[in-house]
């Protein structure tokens, strides 16, 4: 988590593959990256992290790496859920996730309710982006989030990340860090708004 002394917003990023280095996780890193340049804090739960949680199962004990999610969310002023497109739609790695935030449903915060959401799509190749886009909006609009307004829907055939955490094609690095200016810009302004209330 990045910080400093000074309490702020914080972003959770939710997404990856169970492959090591995946471009879906590299884009999100890369948004959450550009989020903190904009004054927010940010927790990643990658690929590694979703992948060591069991199937969700209401109702049962819950283990160290599903409480650390759920109670992260808790705290978040703001997410950015970041899936590979799969037959045309979210994983099941990362919709098992999603699922693991019913155990919020009797919080004082509902879901998400009133948290912005950042959306990114990969895919290898278009057709499966927009329609994995449409299925995350509709997700967050059913656990009471806001969707932000831009969504980015990578062509992972056309677009490889290096390394060093950056990307070839400098449209996608526009679209990541549209994504991760949007959740802060929200964040901090609803955390300001909760303060002040």
């Amino acid at each position: 988590m990045n910080g400093n002394n000074a309490r702020r917003p914080l972003v959770v990023g939710i997404g990856g593959t169970t492959l090591g280095g995946s471009s879906t996780q590299r884009a999100l890193e890369m948004a959450l990256r550009s989020a903190a340049e904009h004054g927010v804090d940010t927790k990643l739960f990658g690929g590694e992290d979703l992948a060591a949680l069991p199937l969700y199962t209401p109702g049962v004990d819950r283990m160290e790496g599903e409480t650390a999610l759920v109670d992260t969310v808790r705290q978040a002023s703001g997410i950015i859920i970041a899936s590979p497109g799969y037959h045309g739609s979210i994983s099941g790695l990362v919709k098992n996730a999603i699922d693991l935030l019913e155990e919020t449903a009797r919080d004082d915060r509902v879901y998400l309710t009133d948290v912005p959401v950042g959306v990114i799509a990969t895919a290898y190749g278009w057709q499966a982006t927009g329609s994995t886009v449409a299925a995350l909006r509709s997700i967050i609009h059913s656990l009471r989030g806001w969707p932000t307004p831009f969504a980015a829907a990578i062509n992972s055939a056309q677009c490889k990340f290096d390394a060093e955490g950056g990307c070839a094609d400098p449209a996608v690095a526009d679209q990541l860090a549209m994504v991760g200016r949007q959740v802060a810009a929200a964040a901090i302004r609803d955390y300001r708004e909760q303060a002040t209330a």
